[in-house]
């Protein structure tokens, strides 16, 4: 059975512009850095707030590659794979990414969503190569073991948050 979805955060961000078809990216980019993607049940309530269609909503959603309609993980890691990055060795860091996560090419994040591993064409950081972003802050000259570091970081403030909501 499906927990019952909790609106509350979206009728705060909704609460906080305008109610016009002119606030639709504003108000989908507010509810996808809440939840890291834009669920499925907000848009019939976002569509009615706004005064648009639920069609047009979507197809904001659809057209911009920032949104996503897929769950993604508390940690975002894109992984650049330009031409800089993949001959300096970015396909040897993100295929350790993947199998250390149990991730591949067509699943991208956890299952406990803490994690998602994307490959993006370039980060514009060419002369730090190679290079990945984690939630946008930039990490250069990235190795396999350093990624793995990273990854351990990452885990740990995970686990830290986990004590603390304890």
């Amino acid at each position: 059975m499906r927990k019952e979805f909790d609106f509350g955060v979206v009728d705060e961000i909704l609460s906080r512009h305008p109610a016009n078809e002119l606030s639709t990216i504003a108000v989908l980019q507010d509810i996808q850095e809440h939840y890291h993607y834009l669920p499925e049940e907000i848009f019939p309530r976002v569509a009615k707030a706004l005064g648009v269609g639920e069609a047009r909503l979507y197809g904001v959603a659809t057209f911009y590659e920032n949104f996503s309609l897929d769950p993604k993980g508390k940690y975002v890691i894109r992984c650049c794979d330009g031409t800089a990055c993949h001959v300096r060795g970015s396909l040897p860091i993100l295929n350790r990414l993947r199998e250390t996560l149990g991730l591949s090419e067509e699943k991208k994040t956890t299952d406990d969503l803490n994690f998602t591993v994307e490959t993006v064409s370039c980060l514009g950081a060419c002369g730090l190569a190679p290079v990945l972003t984690v939630n946008g802050t930039v990490h250069a000259a990235m190795t396999p073991d350093k990624a793995m570091e990273l990854l351990d970081e990452l885990r740990e403030e995970i686990a830290k948050e986990g004590e603390n909501d304890a």
